[in-house]
């Protein structure tokens, strides 16, 4: 897949963005692999490296909404990181077939590794407004719901929608923007 012509242009603001396992394949059915996502979003949290405003993981890619004041290098070390924890985890537990596919997806010139986790490029929207940032959040926590997986958003455990909706969220995300 070509690099995506959507580039994070101003930092220190909100950006809707989408980061998808090559050929779509379902990684994150196992909690280890959701938790890997959940961890890595902590940590920048905590070191101020990131503000998440809103969030959904799927079997097979996530949506989040966040700023920081270089987004791009940290969406980059976002992915790195996390594929390289995934990849470790399922060669710990032989998933042979997934890591089958996860080679098979490589892109011919990534030559440094067996494996490629994430297609390239976060598809990065800027939230101008407060209109914006609704609208996308809605896309966010509804789309389990479009996916026929639960009825209500807060009952999608691995998004921000408890957040919104005034009950504890598996991740603290920034409400007030």
């Amino acid at each position: 897949m070509a690099k995506s012509r959507y580039k994070i242009m101003e930092n220190q603001q909100p950006y809707f963005l989408t980061c998808t396992v090559v050929n779509w394949l379902p990684i994150f059915t196992r909690p280890e692999t959701v938790q890997i996502v959940l961890d890595a979003f902590r940590y920048l949290q905590a070191h101020k490296r990131l503000t998440l405003y809103g969030f959904v993981i799927l079997e097979n890619h996530l949506h989040f909404i966040a700023d920081a004041d270089n987004l791009s290098k940290e969406v980059a070390n976002f992915k790195s990181f996390t594929a390289r924890k995934i990849i470790d985890f399922l060669e710990q537990k032989k998933a042979t077939t997934l890591l089958k596919q996860l080679a098979f997806g490589k892109l011919r010139h990534k030559t440094d590794r067996r494996y490629q986790l994430w297609q390239e490029g976060s598809h990065p929207q800027l939230i101008q407004g407060e209109e914006i940032m609704r609208q996308k959040l809605e896309y966010i926590h509804y789309n389990p719901v479009k996916r026929g997986y639960v009825d209500d958003p807060t009952h999608w455990r691995c998004s921000s929608a408890r957040n919104y909706g005034g009950e504890a969220g598996v991740l603290e995300v920034c409400t007030a923007w």
